[in-house]
């Protein structure tokens, strides 16, 4: 399935399981659903499984928007209690969009006791009374952890009977609540991550349990020793110890005077601690010149974005703010940035750091939805179904892997997911087919009547009166080069546009090819920090007699970014 054929089935009003790949645009495409809620005066309840996940979104935890906190179970007092909290009561009533990021680390007994609240506040015996429920994400990534061997559901708010979930039912969809729902499967189809076919064939086979011997032989080449481990990747482990080892040791063998930066907090502890335990930043930052480090939240003009890499090159004179030089050759003032804790625009904690955090490691958990360039990995000890498939998928391509190590559970997903994956596939092929033979104009309507229906309002309401005219379809790449005529520079293009730069760059690149933009005004383009290395990579394009990144990528071994690779490239001419 697409994601416009997702979009098209949310816009209805069902309730939806959002799923696919990594790299697919799941994340893309919820955010293109809740502009479209927000164009229309429906302001959507985003949430996510973890307070990272939240932290990433916007959004509050599931835990903490329906008022359960850590609790396992709610009595008919409990649920009378949140019930009777008149700020919970009027988030819940007013909601008409509940969106549930990163679902697959959700226990199934969560969304019960969600369902059950909902059910409650709304006083509707449908499923969470009423509300559209968006689940996102995908049962091979990280799994839920449960917090006992057996867990019974409540059964005085469901219509079943209760029952006992064993360890090997720990997941959301085994929960009565999502049965209940009967959300759409929309299983995205595309992929924008990897473009590698080896690699994609490598995940394609531990995503199906049948990774051997033809693909290890494909991941031996990227096997490495610690020694001779890029410098300017990030390392990933599964264990907190090893990431502060290496941050640690790294930090303290640079040379120079070190700059601490604490985190500042203003609300009730425990809204604090929840914020803080979300932040990828940390509460004592020690840096120096020459640190590796990551942002670790997205700029609001599109600077940086969460997982962007960088170096730290000086300190503001004034401030003592860390100047930051991207891998992209950008240098940025990282100054303060505010996490907040909100409800129905009240202000309930906020922490402010900079939006840092040192990057020589990091955990493979703190990776999840991160895509990088290159990274160096120890799989060695990995524990958890998924956890290496997870750091696996990060990675763009093969030619930016480095394998310190592996055991066997690295290669491994939860053998129940394997299963149910099929019929999620199968129920996605059945919706796209019976979605695709529903006529435009029916469908059409069908979006208007959820936006009615949500209390928000329809365009089409408020400019009838300007239906007389045909609107002419412009491409993207057109739209980029009306910008760059207008004398807009790469940053400024990639924040109005709302695209990646990545993807900016690519537009830039066909655009000359095509002839509409001269190969000297592209010049600009270029990072005073590439131009001693340009004629080297030109070289390493023409020795090696191909026009692809890939393979000159992995000459330089990650010294150089893809992103630069592909500035070279442009200057030479190349496709």
């Amino acid at each position: 399935m697409t994601q416009q054929q997702a979009l098209d089935i949310m816009k209805t009003g069902v309730n939806v399981f959002l799923t696919g790949e990594p790299g697919a645009g799941k994340t893309h495409t919820v955010n293109q659903y809740v502009a479209y809620l927000r164009a229309h005066g429906i302001e959507p309840a985003i949430t996510a499984s973890t307070g990272i996940a939240a932290t990433h979104i916007g959004g509050l935890t599931i835990h903490s928007w329906a008022g359960i906190g850590i609790k396992e179970k709610l009595s008919q007092h409990d649920i009378n209690n949140i019930a009777g909290t008149e700020r919970l009561a009027k988030r819940i009533a007013a909601a008409k969009v509940l969106l549930i990021d990163e679902v697959s680390m959700l226990p199934p007994y969560v969304l019960n006791l969600v369902d059950a609240v909902c059910r409650k506040i709304k006083d509707e015996s449908t499923p969470f009374g009423g509300l559209q429920i968006i689940l996102v994400g995908d049962f091979f990534q990280l799994p839920p952890i449960m917090r006992q061997q057996n867990i019974e559901t409540q059964d005085s708010f469901f219509d079943v009977a209760p029952k006992t979930l064993e360890m090997s039912d720990r997941f959301a969809y085994g929960a009565a609540a999502w049965a209940a729902a009967e959300p759409v499967v929309c299983y995205l189809s595309e992929q924008y991550r990897q473009d590698d076919k080896d690699f994609l064939n490598i995940l394609s086979a531990i995503r199906a349990n049948g990774f051997g011997a033809a693909h290890l032989a494909q991941l031996q080449p990227r096997k490495i020793v610690y020694q001779n481990a890029p410098q300017n990747l990030p390392k990933l482990y599964t264990h907190n110890v090893d990431v502060d080892r290496v941050n640690d040791e790294m930090i303290r063998r640079l040379p120079g005077k070190g700059y601490g930066y604490d985190m500042v907090a203003h609300g009730r502890k425990v809204l604090v601690e929840v914020l803080q335990k979300g932040c990828l930043s940390p509460v004592h930052l020690i840096l120096k010149i020459n640190a590796a480090v990551m942002f670790t939240k997205n700029h609001q003009k599109g600077l940086y974005v969460n997982g962007t890499l960088g170096t730290v090159i000086g300190f503001d004179s004034v401030n003592k703010y860390p100047i930051v030089q991207t891998r992209s050759g950008e240098r940025i003032t990282a100054e303060p940035s505010d996490w907040i804790l909100e409800d129905n625009g009240e202000t309930l904690a906020t922490i402010t750091q900079l939006p840092l955090r040192l990057a020589w490691a990091i955990t493979v958990h703190k990776s999840q939805g991160m895509s990088l360039d290159g990274a160096v990995m120890d799989l060695s000890s990995v524990f958890e179904f998924g956890q290496g498939y997870v750091a696996l998928s990060r990675v763009r391509r093969l030619a930016g892997l480095f394998l310190l190590g592996w055991n066997q559970r690295a290669f491994e997903v939860h053998p129940d997911i394997v299963q149910v994956d099929r019929i999620f596939k199968t129920e996605s092929e059945a919706q796209t087919a019976a979605f695709a033979a529903v006529a435009r104009e029916e469908l059409q309507k069908q979006h208007d009547e959820f936006i009615v229906n949500c209390g928000g309002r329809l365009a089409a309401q408020a400019f009838a009166h300007k239906t007389n005219f045909k609107k002419v379809k412009v491409s993207t790449q057109d739209q980029t080069l009306a910008l760059w005529r207008a004398g807009k520079d790469l940053a400024e293009i990639v924040q109005a546009r709302g695209l990646n730069r990545e993807t900016i760059i690519a537009h830039l690149e066909k655009l000359k090819d095509q002839g509409k933009i001269k190969a000297t005004e592209l010049d600009k383009l270029i990072p005073d920090s590439l131009r001693p290395g340009l004629a080297e990579i030109q070289h390493a394009f023409e020795e090696l007699g191909t026009d692809k990144l890939g393979p000159v990528f992995g000459l330089f071994d990650g010294r150089y970014s893809w992103e630069e690779l592909k500035l070279a490239r442009m200057m030479m001419g190349k496709k």
